[in-house]
């Protein structure tokens, strides 16, 4: 299987080498991949154009956009625009971070699991951080759940799910979406990948509005983002955040924010959530 990578990046002059020199490293190589420097200041495209000579399947692609970071809209206007310069010729398409180190059969193992089974939509390993000198598991979500920062996608499946949305709540929208399409999303705890700046290091207090307003945007309702929000700010071990992402949905119902799905698609979402939430209460 063929597949693309598209690495959206500002000011990663730390860790984007280790990045594109893991990749190169694969079992499995990429057949392209798509770097994006938007409106780096430091010598990341620089670094980027010497792996690209190195390696003939590495490429800049250059964007302007304003340096304020906002989960979401930054990272996915940054994919986009390494998506416009891609063809048509793969099998999946994976958008990862700039700050990850990949075991070596990373990939192979990826393309192992769709090539399994055809109704295998998404697949993904778990992030690991650093922390007092060993790597530990980066607990932020479910480990059914697919960490935005390494997303690869059957192309049949990211069709049918329209892409990405540029805001957050895109690297939960598009799982849901997949098990509306009834694709089903594979997590392997086998793959684990150095996350070398956890997430969320560079969010201010808008960006902590934004996760209440993500969950609005979902179609989740009062009562699942309140579950959501309470189980999140405490796995942050911040539990304030709870009450910045209750404000965030808040202020998004009253401004009527648009809606990231359809209103069929939001009953379908609300649904799964509370069976989810019931299934664990039960276990």
């Amino acid at each position: 299987m063929k597949y693309y990578i598209v690495i959206p990046t500002y000011n990663e002059e730390q860790f984007i080498a280790l990045t594109l020199q893991s990749l190169a490293d694969q079992t499995v190589l990429p057949s392209k991949v798509i770097v994006v420097n938007d409106n780096s200041t430091d010598s990341t495209p620089e670094i980027v154009l010497a792996f690209a000579e190195k390696y003939p399947w590495i490429s800049l692609v250059t964007k302007n956009s304003s340096a304020v970071h906002l989960p979401g809209s930054k990272v996915i206007q940054a994919f986009q625009k390494g998506l416009e310069s891609i063809d048509e010729d793969y099998d999946l398409i994976v958008k990862v971070d700039s700050d990850l180190i990949f075991p070596t059969n990373y990939f192979e193992t990826i393309i192992q699991h769709f090539n399994s089974d055809s109704s295998i939509g998404m697949v993904g390993g778990f992030c690991y951080i650093e922390k007092n000198g060993e790597w530990i598991l980066e607990n932020l979500t479910d480990k059914d759940h697919i960490r935005g920062a390494l997303k690869a996608y059957r192309k049949a499946t990211f069709k049918q799910i329209g892409g990405l949305r540029a805001q957050m709540g895109w690297d939960t929208v598009d799982e849901l979406l997949c098990k509306f399409y009834n694709w089903k999303v594979v997590t392997n705890e086998s793959l684990h990948v150095k996350h070398l700046k956890p997430t969320g290091a560079n969010y201010n207090k808008t960006a902590r509005y934004k996760q209440g307003e993500a969950f609005y945007t979902l179609g989740y309702g009062f009562i699942i983002t309140a579950i959501a929000s309470l189980k999140l700010a405490l796995r942050k071990g911040k539990p304030l955040l709870f009450l910045d992402y209750l404000l965030g949905f808040w202020k998004a119902k009253l401004a009527n924010k648009p809606m990231l799905v359809t209103d069929e698609q939001a009953k379908f979402i609300r649904k799964y959530r509370l069976q989810k939430m019931k299934n664990k209460l039960f276990q």
